[in-house]
């Protein structure tokens, strides 16, 4: 008779969490591209904040994805996503960024059987300046040293754990805030294979200016200004 209890602790299922708001343009490229690598045991949850471009009309179209509807705002998505989630490992992906083809084999068994609760990809900017090489080197590098990641690094944590520790609901800086209370758990697991995501916010706004502005909310969320002030802060400079 087959023991379900082994099999699940040898061959994990894995949850992506996708977080969308208007991303017709990508969501069905990725999507498709993640059911042709992941196996039956896995599911995509595509979580959309309130799309009017026919996102949530392309994903109906895909069998192997689960829809669900959520207030408007990454943490939220990230949270209402999780809850949904089977998997024994969530993986949470932003549409704008690309999982190296190996990603699932690497969490099934490398990060697994760790004894590391969480972790996180190296990044590769999709763009040629040279500038986002160095970009993401140093991006990866301080990852390295602090133990703290963004977003558009991939986070994956095992699904136990994040019912202890959800994505807090602040308006800014909550990859960096859950990297913090995930590493009261363990040191987060590294997957040097890298994700590309995409340059087009360095680019279309400028790569020195991005980066002066992203080292200023940083700084300013280090010593104690409030994720409200640094949102108005940040999307006011954006726009």
């Amino acid at each position: 008779m087959l023991d379900t209890a082994k099999v699940q602790a040898s061959n994990p299922a894995i949850s992506i969490v996708i977080p969308v708001l208007n991303e017709a343009v990508a969501i069905e490229r990725v999507c498709r591209s993640l059911a042709d690598i992941l196996s039956p045991l896995d599911e995509i949850i595509v979580v959309d904040g309130g799309s009017t471009d026919g996102t949530q009309d392309i994903v109906r179209r895909i069998n192997s994805v689960l829809l669900v509807e959520s207030s408007a705002g990454r943490a939220l998505q990230m949270n209402a996503g999780a809850e949904q989630a089977k998997g024994d490992i969530l993986l949470f992906l932003h549409a704008d960024t690309t999982l190296p083809v190996e990603f699932a084999n690497q969490l099934r068994d490398a990060f697994w059987p760790s004894k590391n609760r969480w972790g996180r990809f190296d990044v590769r900017l999709s763009g040629d300046h040279a500038a986002l090489r160095l970009i993401e080197f140093m991006m990866n590098h301080r990852a390295r040293l602090t133990g703290i990641c963004t977003g558009d690094q991939c986070i994956f944590v095992k699904r136990d754990d994040f019912k202890r520790v959800p994505y807090p609901v602040i308006a800014l800086m909550e990859d960096i805030e859950i990297s913090k209370r995930l590493n009261g758990f363990s040191k987060p697991f590294v997957i040097r294979l890298p994700v590309v995501t995409s340059s087009r916010k360095w680019e279309s706004e400028g790569i020195l200016k991005t980066l002066l502005l992203m080292w200023r909310i940083r700084l300013l969320y280090f010593f104690g200004e409030s994720p409200e002030r640094l949102a108005a802060r940040y999307y006011k400079k954006k726009h």
